[in-house]
């Protein structure tokens, strides 16, 4: 990189930490909390892959192989960190997301049918998590199921539509907490942590069929297409409304620091979320698993199973995080379907854009929460829905992991800003292990 962009990037930061020096003083606020203000996209981007959907496969696999599943997230934490930084790479630097960045390397048909597969499978998922939702709520107070989902539905898609981005982005990222329920469920069973230790790295699994299952719809579940999307469009989405506005294209001397904050955001954000699953997992192991509780099909099912076994409150942790998750979730499967299909089309898109400046991108919105919400009164299997869902996050992850590695790898189109060596070498590996899972899932 040349020089004067280097020392020009110093004499930001060094700037940057004066200027946090003096907001500390005027503030009260301790300087040492200063970094949390710095976690966005990646946070809220890691934190809604544990939706009530993947709580649900996580809960299957301790369930089912009890400690024996706990080494796959240490395993794919390096893999998703990876692509999601890339991701991010993508769209703060071109201040375009994925679908426009696609489009440079890929047939125009071929990201018209992934950018369709997304909205089928985000719209799946939309459902399966409101479902999650509303059987949660049916757990904790004994009624209102049917009502509680139509809820959420209706006030989740009104906080979109209505409240703009850099207020709602304060919302998403409280939500965030909610996922510490899974880690206060542990303080309320009693866990062996050298057998923890010692089958997170040296698990006793048969290689069966189920296991390779179970281990497909985990890789799947923690590295998911709506991510790719979402956290991309949420940095530029980010750009256009900070000081310096527009890409490091357009503004070079703004990559040092920008980057340096989509590396910690990113691999923060994502190691929360793995060590989430990590609990999730650890959870069902030490409870299900051990009375002898070996099939969950639906988050749900996990916590109306938990209760005789962990008690009350257990139970109360873990229904509840059912459902902030979800409110999570649900925002980041709906708009990463209508950033995708906004930038593919040329729409005007964004959270930050008055509805009726936007009207056709909260149109892709609504739609997929009508669809996902009617979804639920058809006479459709809701797991077996889930379960196609997956498949099509499996077909969709591969081509558009291949085309991503393309552009954050071309100077042609990222230019003195294309990823290092390191960042490409571990994101090629996930787009091997994705390939794999993908080819897997077809043949198990």
């Amino acid at each position: 990189m040349d020089q004067r962009l280097v020392e020009c990037g110093d004499w930001r930061r060094h700037d940057e930490r004066v200027r946090g020096r003096a907001m500390a003083r005027s503030t009260g606020k301790p300087r040492r909390f200063a970094w949390l203000r710095r976690l966005g996209p990646g946070l809220i981007t890691g934190a809604a892959d544990d939706d009530p959907s993947g709580i649900a496969t996580y809960s299957q696999a301790g369930a089912q192989f009890g400690l024996n599943m706990l080494w796959t997230m240490l395993f794919t934490y390096p893999l998703m960190a990876a692509i999601q930084s890339i991701c991010a790479r993508i769209g703060r630097v071109t201040g375009e997301g994925l679908a426009v960045n696609m489009s440079h390397v890929m047939p125009g048909w071929l990201v018209g049918a992934i950018v369709f597969l997304l909205f089928v499978a985000n719209t799946v998922n939309i459902g399966a998590d409101l479902a999650a939702m509303g059987a949660a709520m049916q757990l904790v107070l004994g009624w209102g199921q049917t009502l509680f989902t139509i809820l959420f539905a209706v006030g989740s898609l009104l906080l979109q539509i209505f409240v703009p981005y850099h207020l709602y982005v304060h919302f998403l990222k409280w939500l965030t907490l909610s996922l510490f329920a899974y880690a206060c469920v542990l303080f309320t069973v009693h866990i062996d942590w050298v057998a923890v230790a010692s089958r997170m790295f040296w698990p006793q699994l048969a290689w069966s069929q189920d296991a390779f299952t179970v281990i497909v719809a985990v890789f799947g579940t923690t590295i998911s297409p709506y991510l790719f999307f979402w956290q991309s469009a949420e940095e530029v989405e980010d750009a256009s409304q900070g000081e310096g506005k527009g890409s490091l294209l357009d503004n070079p001397s703004d990559a040092p620091e920008e980057l340096n904050r989509i590396g910690l955001d990113t691999y923060a954000g994502m190691a929360f979320s793995n060590v989430i699953s990590f609990f999730i997992i650890l959870t069902a192991a030490v409870t299900l698993h051990t009375a002898g509780i070996t099939d969950i099909t639906t988050s749900a099912d996990a916590a109306k199973a938990l209760r005789p076994i962990a008690g009350e409150f257990a139970f109360l942790l873990f229904s509840l995080g059912i459902i902030g998750t979800g409110m999570l979730a649900l925002p980041v499967l709906a708009g990463s379907t209508a950033y995708a299909v906004g930038e593919l089309r040329g729409w005007r898109a964004g959270l930050e854009q008055k509805p009726r400046n936007a009207k056709a991108f909260y149109g892709v919105i609504t739609l997929g929460f009508t669809l996902g919400l009617l979804m639920l009164f058809l006479p459709i299997d809701p797991i077996r829905m889930l379960f196609w869902s997956a498949v099509l996050n499996g077909v969709i992850a591969v081509p558009l992991m291949v085309a991503t590695m393309i552009v954050v790898s071309s100077k042609k189109y990222l230019g003195a800003f294309s990823a290092p060596f390191r960042l490409k070498l571990v994101g090629w590996l996930a787009t091997a292990v994705m390939a794999v899972a993908a080819i897997a899932m077809f043949v198990l």
